[in-house]
């Protein structure tokens, strides 16, 4: 568990109109700076080798997957610089830390996602009316390339996926692992048909994909910048926990927003009558919260009675 402390404010001994706030820590196994550094290197080296075979041998194909591939350098590049502003202190202005830099980074990997999809659409339609035979093996070298390299980027982050960062720069580089693939399937195709149009037929099919996985981070950036609570956490589950702990007669302004893409905030006052309350009983449901909801930022207002102020006193 994270370290927490109480702020108890009691009229007297029995009164518990007071206010718990306990912050829980979550980590990464390891730091992952080495793992960032490695993995841009590797794949923004590909990207230029990629995009430049593309060009020269015809191939929309290429020129699609190093795109993506761009994009992801982008992302990683985000990814650790908010994992990096994350780490840091909170300060007077900011009293929150830079928790939230690592949303800010997950919309904005979506808006250059946006950026990539049209720029590979413009070429691949320009390639359709002006087209060019794209060189089949030449293809099935450079992906496979893509390959080994997305792989070999994809294990650095395999563990600490409890981390969403970590999970989100895992699942971007095993993705394009596969989409690397399916361009060697396109080369292939090509080397067996001699049909020119399989390799702009791959280019949308990439697009297509690229499209999906933006609309998706696109739509989860923007809900957690709302301050939306977490798809993993059910509003209603969590009610009926407090509610069911024993002594409370009912649960009002619950509130649950995500702090970053790994740490979850909770408020609520809970209507106790007459009910002794102590830090360790406090300590007891923030605990609960993290252990059973993931929810390691809990600040619990307890009430004597339903007619109570509802401030934090």
């Amino acid at each position: 568990m994270g370290h927490g402390h109480t702020h108890s404010h009691s009229e007297n001994d029995s009164d518990c109109h007071g206010l718990h706030d306990r912050h829980g820590h979550h980590h990464a196994p390891a730091d992952f700076g080495r793992a960032f550094a490695i993995g841009i290197a590797l794949n923004a080296g590909f990207v230029v080798v990629e995009a430049t075979f593309g060009f020269l041998y015809g191939s929309m194909a290429l020129v699609a997957d190093a795109g993506h591939n761009l994009s992801d350098v982008l992302a990683l590049v985000l990814a650790w610089g908010a994992s990096i502003a994350a780490k840091r202190a909170p300060t007077e202005r900011f009293t929150y830390g830079f928790k939230s830099s690592t949303i800010l980074a997950a919309l904005a990997n979506a808006l250059l996602l946006a950026v990539a999809i049209g720029a590979i659409l413009f070429e691949t339609v320009h390639r359709l009316f002006e087209p060019s035979e794209p060189q089949g093996m030449v293809i099935v070298i450079v992906a496979s390339i893509g390959i080994a390299i997305n792989t070999a980027t994809a294990m650095l982050f395999m563990r600490g996926q409890e981390d969403l960062n970590i999970r989100g720069a895992y699942l971007h580089m095993a993705a394009d692992a596969l989409v690397s693939a399916g361009v060697v399937m396109a080369g292939f195709a090509i080397l067996l048909t001699g049909f020119w149009w399989i390799d702009p037929l791959a280019s949308f099919a990439i697009v297509a994909m690229i499209v999906w996985a933006t609309w998706g981070l696109a739509r989860d950036s923007i809900k957690m910048g709302l301050l939306a609570v977490p798809a993993r956490i059910d509003v209603g589950e969590v009610r009926a926990h407090l509610a069911g702990l024993e002594g409370v007669e009912a649960v009002h302004d619950l509130h649950i927003w995500p702090m970053s893409t790994t740490e979850t905030a909770l408020t609520a006052h809970i209507v106790m009558p007459g009910a002794p309350c102590t830090d360790a009983f406090l300590r007891d449901i923030t605990d609960s919260l993290e252990q059973r909801f993931g929810i390691g930022h809990s600040t619990i207002q307890v009430e004597r009675d339903s007619n109570s102020c509802g401030t934090e006193c």
